[in-house]
């Protein structure tokens, strides 16, 4: 679990340096990267989340 956690801290790492770069250079190629390691980063949050608030019971 607690490996998961640092996988997502650090993905979500990586697209707000993508998003950095995107505002110093101007490139389209480090936005577009950053959106789609944001999405499929809070996707699998979200999916992990559900899964343990479906462990405890509701």
């Amino acid at each position: 679990m607690l490996l998961f956690r640092w996988a997502i801290l650090l993905l979500l790492l990586v697209a707000g340096v993508s998003f950095a770069f995107y505002a110093g250079t101007g490139q389209l190629k480090y936005r577009r990267f950053g959106w789609i390691v944001l999405k499929w980063t809070l996707l699998a949050a979200f999916g992990f989340f559900a899964v343990l608030i479906a462990e405890r019971g509701f």
